[in-house]
């Protein structure tokens, strides 16, 4: 059996992503309108009947505006932390949403969806893992570094969506107020080209079949950079640039992934590896 992702949107407009299986799929995050999550999974030939959780990275709105309305037309569970949870936007998930635990998986029919700690300037931001039969996806952006718990997930996947969302010359010369560009630089905000490249030369999989470069910014970055950067070195690796407009193609694997690879371990040190 196969399992299928894909971008339905990725950027500082809005972030979600699905993932399943022919029987059940999860959407990580709901940053866009419900509208547009029910559109744009029906020209991909997705059903929002199949999608049985939604899972929440952290609570700034471009990852949450269409919570609300997407659980009311397609009631689902929503897993959160409590300290997500107590953001004002998601105060309506209190009785309803699910916490989850770093590292503790969860499963959600026949897929295992494994909660990874990261830095990023919210409450308590996650990244998420979603295996079905050997085969895992990875869900990487809003991340101000690369730590060691990013290493260790990003090193398992099959199929990975990784934040490459700044160009540095541009941010450096652009027209952002210091403050705001020592947000996203700090270690707090969000990775570069240049740190999600070194990720992926260091510690790519051999097996890693697809790369999704998201949450590119609109304004500190071009598509057309990321494109060059990554795919003179991507080898057997297809590059897929997530956009901030539409939806991806969907990204599709059989579920025989090789016993021999490597399993997720997790490790419980929290510490960057650079930055």
């Amino acid at each position: 059996m196969s399992l299928q992702i894909a971008s339905l949107n990725s950027g500082s407009n809005g972030n979600c992503y699905y993932i399943g299986n022919r029987q059940e799929a999860v959407l990580i995050d709901a940053g866009i309108s419900c509208r547009e999550i029910e559109k744009r999974m029906k020209r991909l030939g997705l059903s929002l009947t199949k999608v049985k959780a939604v899972f929440v990275t952290h609570e700034h709105n471009d990852h949450i505006v269409g919570l609300h309305r997407l659980v009311k037309r397609h009631p689902m569970p929503v897993y959160v932390t409590h300290h997500t949870r107590r953001h004002a936007l998601l105060s309506w998930t209190e009785g309803r949403g699910i916490h989850f635990e770093p590292h503790v998986p969860i499963s959600i029919g026949a897929l295992t969806v494994t909660p990874i700690p990261k830095f990023h300037d919210a409450h308590d931001p996650h990244s998420f893992v979603v295996e079905y039969a050997g085969t895992r996806v990875g869900i990487f952006t809003d991340m101000g570094r690369v730590c060691k718990n990013l290493v260790s997930a990003f090193t398992t996947c099959h199929v990975a969506v990784l934040e490459a969302n700044y160009d540095a010359h541009l941010l450096e010369t652009g027209g952002y107020p210091l403050h705001l560009k020592e947000r996203i630089r700090g270690g707090y905000g969000h990775i570069s080209n240049h740190q999600a490249l070194q990720l992926f030369l260091e510690h790519r999989p051999p097996f890693m079949s697809h790369l999704l470069l998201g949450h590119l910014s609109k304004n500190n970055n071009r598509p057309e950079i990321v494109e060059e950067m990554f795919t003179r070195v991507a080898g057997d690796t297809q590059i897929i640039i997530a956009s901030r407009y539409e939806e991806s193609a969907v990204v599709e694997l059989g579920g025989d992934a090789k016993s021999d690879r490597p399993q997720y371990v997790q490790i419980s040190l929290f510490d960057p590896i650079v930055g």
